[in-house]
């Protein structure tokens, strides 16, 4: 299948699909109107990756390599990031899912590997992420990749992610619809539900006062001049 080719000056962040994928209204938020707010779960998260994100860190051990904080860059996605960990497991037949390494014998099988907090999520905000990650490596290195990790904090476990088609083109959607609303530069409404009460920006959000598209600022200034003509 073929999919559009972004230039550069078009590209997003790899991270925010995971944000798109939980809900539109908070990368809109982040990624659009560029508010923020920290919790216990981004604090917690943060520091888990800044333990992996070691852009110094160039590990093998027997079979094995294990990169950390690799850039990432896709132009049929118009994503970039950065990948917490990639590994790279010897393997002796070269196929359509193995690489060469510079100064290396052997043919090299690539694995994402993105750590989270917590634990596995009911929905697929990780996954997507992974796989997300997983094309950009496909892209940069010209190879298949079959399967990421998901490593989660609180379990101590990796959960290992099939990129089938149906993953696949769940991501370039996610990616297409992304580009649509950064285009347009427009917030959505809430979609009210259990989730906001995890969502760092909850109080930035106002989920239950968004009846119609309009941004947070605007919101802000609505309520401002209101004030002012009480005075």
């Amino acid at each position: 299948m073929m999919y559009k080719e972004y230039s550069e000056e078009e590209i997003l962040m790899l991270s925010g699909i995971q944000h798109f994928a939980f809900c539109k209204r908070q990368w809109a938020l982040i990624h659009i109107e560029q508010l923020w707010a920290e919790n216990v779960r981004t604090i917690e998260g943060q520091f888990l990756h800044k333990r992996s994100d070691d852009p110094f860190l160039d590990e093998t051990r027997k079979e094995h390599r294990i990169v950390r904080a690799m850039p990432l860059v896709s132009y049929s996605l118009g994503l970039r990031g950065i990948a917490d960990v990639v590994e790279f497991t010897r393997v002796e037949t070269k196929s359509q899912y193995s690489i060469t390494l510079k100064n290396r014998q052997g043919f090299w099988i690539v694995t994402p590997v993105e750590f989270k907090r917590g634990k596995p999520k009911k929905d697929d905000r990780d996954a997507v992420q992974l796989c997300a990650q997983a094309i950009c490596l496909e892209e940069m290195m010209n190879v298949k990749i079959e399967y990421g990790d998901l490593y989660y904090d609180r379990i101590k476990h990796r959960q290992r992610i099939e990129l089938d088609e149906q993953i696949r083109t769940r991501v370039y959607y996610l990616a297409d619809n992304m580009h649509k609303m950064f285009k347009e530069g427009k917030t959505p409404p809430a979609e009210v539900g259990k989730h906001c009460s995890i969502c760092s920006l909850v109080e930035l959000c106002k989920p239950r006062l968004t009846k119609k598209y309009r941004s947070v600022s605007n919101y802000i200034n609505a309520a401002f001049n209101e004030s002012e003509e009480l005075k």
